[in-house]
C-alpha cells in the first residue's frame, strides 16, 4: 500500500512548522521546507535542530527553499503561518496538485474559512498543535512540552483521508486525535490560548509560571476560562469543567515558558490579535453571550499590539 501523502511541503518554517515537519522527515517522509530568514543558515550547516528533554536531534538533509515554486506539487501542505502573514494564497497556490491537501495549523478563528475561499473546501483539514515549542535560533527549535495534534475536516465528518493523516503523524510520534467537529475543537484550544497568550503580555511580558504563581492572574486565567467555555456553549460546543482545570494544570509543569503570542510582542513582531481574541470576541458577541474580561483582555492587547484593529461596537 502506497504511503499517504508522500510529499509534503511545510509553509511558514517557524517554531510549529519545523519541528512537525522535522518529526515526519525523521519517520522517513519527503519534507520541503519554505523558508525565509533562516534559509541561508539552514543550508549553510544543512541541518533542522530540535532540542527537547532527551537531547539534541539533528535532521539531516534537509530539503529547504526559498520561494514554493521551487518546491513543486506535493500531496500535503501543512501551512503554519502566523494569521497575521499576508499573500497565504501565492504561498499555496505552486504546491497544489489535484489532490493536494492543506493541514492547516494556524491559531485562534478564520484561518479555515480563509483557505476553503481561496482553494476550496474540500481541500481543508485543520489542525490544532498543543504543543509548547520555541524558535531559539535559526532551524532550531526547543520542545518544553511534545503534546498532541487534533485534526478535523473543515465543515464535514472525518474522511478515510483524514485517519490516515492521522496515521502518518502518529508514525512521526506525534500524538493524534481526530474530531468530529473542527470548529468545536477551535473553542478548546481557545481555553487555554485566550488566557494564557493575553495576560503574559497584557501584564508586562511574562512568562506562564509567574502568571501561576500570582493568585490575582491564576485567578483571571480561570475567569477568562469561563467565558471561553460559556461562548463555545452559546454556540453549541460543550466543554467541562474538568477540560478547563486539565488545561490549568498542565501549565505550570513547563516551567517559564513564553507563549508563542508573548515570543512574537518581545520581537517586535505583529501578534495574532484579531484571531485568538478579535474573532471570538465577535462570534460571542452574535450569539448574545458576554464575555467582559476577553473584551477588556482584547481592549488592552490592541492598544499594545501594532496591527490589530478594535472589534466593532455591539
Amino acid at each position: 500500500m502506497p504511503a499517504p501523502f508522500p510529499r509534503i511541503g511545510v509553509v511558514g518554517s517557524g517554531a510549529v512548522g519545523s519541528y512537525y515537519g522535522a518529526r515526519l522527515a525523521l519517520a522517513g517522509a519527503d519534507v520541503r521546507f519554505l523558508m525565509r530568514g533562516d534559509l541561508a543558515a539552514v543550508r549553510s550547516r544543512g541541518s533542522i535542530l530540535i532540542r527537547d528533554a532527551s537531547g539534541t536531534t539533528e535532521v539531516r538533509p534537509v530539503a529547504a527553499y526559498g520561494a514554493a515554486r521551487q518546491m513543486g506539487p506535493v500531496d500535503l501542505v501543512v501551512i503554519a503561518l502566523k494569521t497575521t502573514s499576508e499573500g497565504v494564497g501565492g504561498l499555496v497556490e505552486p504546491l497544489l496538485g489535484p489532490a493536494t491537501v492543506l493541514l492547516t495549523l494556524q491559531n485562534g478563528l478564520g484561518a479555515d474559512e480563509l483557505l476553503a475561499g481561496l482553494f476550496g473546501a474540500s481541500r481543508v483539514i485543520g489542525g490544532l498543535a498543543f504543543v509548547a515549542v520555541t524558535r531559539v535560533g535559526p532551524g532550531e527549535v526547543k520542545c518544553f512540552h511534545p503534546g498532541s495534534i487534533t485534526i478535523g475536516e473543515f465543515g464535514r465528518p472525518p474522511e478515510a483521508r483524514t485517519e490516515a493523516l492521522a496515521g502518518l503523524l502518529r508514525s512521526a510520534g506525534v500524538k493524534t486525535q481526530v474530531v468530529e467537529n473542527l470548529v468545536e475543537a477551535r473553542w478548546r484550544k481557545l481555553v487555554w490560548n485566550i488566557p494564557f497568550n493575553g495576560l503574559s503580555i497584557a501584564e508586562g511580558g511574562i512568562t506562564t509560571d509567574r502568571i501561576c504563581s500570582d493568585p490575582r492572574l491564576a485567578g483571571e486565567v480561570r475567569a477568562l476560562m469561563g467565558e471561553v467555555q460559556r461562548a463555545a456553549t452559546g454556540l453549541g460546543f460543550a466543554i467541562s469543567d474538568d477540560f478547563l482545570a486539565r488545561q490549568y494544570d498542565a501549565t505550570p509543569p513547563m516551567g517559564p515558558y513564553q507563549p508563542s503570542s508573548l515570543v512574537d510582542f518581545l520581537a517586535g513582531r505583529e501578534v495574532e490579535v484579531e484571531a485568538i481574541w478579535g474573532e471570538p470576541l465577535r462570534r460571542a458577541r452574535a450569539a448574545g453571550v458576554p464575555t467582559p474580561r476577553l473584551e477588556c483582555l482584547y481592549s488592552r492587547l490592541v492598544a499594545l499590539c501594532p496591527g490589530a484593529r478594535r472589534a466593532p461596537a455591539p
